[in-house]
């Protein structure tokens, strides 16, 4: 393990279920073996809600680590904030997942289809087109 104070950051991840910019934030939670709280804007609309509250915008990741709030990051971006400030060790190990990449046309497909089965499960609006680009 790679941190270097005693104690673990207090760390609370606003992502989305099926995102390239997420999953490269949970890469990095998970190359440092570190404990978070993972809140998912798009199963939990209130979440989002909460993160727009806190951050004053929408997108995201974004990441609270001990009452520092992070908006729109990267996994880069996370972890060299975390180096910077002394919460972690750096480590030339590779993460396991790109850390500085948007969505694939894959995990687009994956959140269409999830909006889609949530919308069908709510009996959602009769003739509404979902597009699956």
């Amino acid at each position: 393990m790679s941190k270097t104070a005693d104690q673990s950051p207090n760390i609370t991840c606003y992502l989305k279920t099926y995102c390239g910019w997420s999953e490269g934030v949970r890469a990095i939670m998970r190359k440092y073996e570190l404990e978070y709280d993972e809140k998912d804007i798009i199963a939990n609309p209130a979440f989002r809600w909460e993160m727009e509250q806190k951050t004053g915008q929408p997108l995201s990741p974004c990441v609270e680590i001990n009452g520092k709030m992070l908006p729109d990051v990267s996994g880069e971006e996370v972890e060299a904030w975390m180096v910077e400030n002394g919460l972690i060790k750096g480590s030339e190990a590779e993460p396991d997942s790109p850390i500085d990449a948007s969505c694939s046309p894959e995990q687009h497909a994956a959140q269409a289809r999830m909006e889609a089965e949530e919308q069908g499960d709510q009996g959602g609006a009769a003739g509404k087109i979902v597009f699956l680009d």
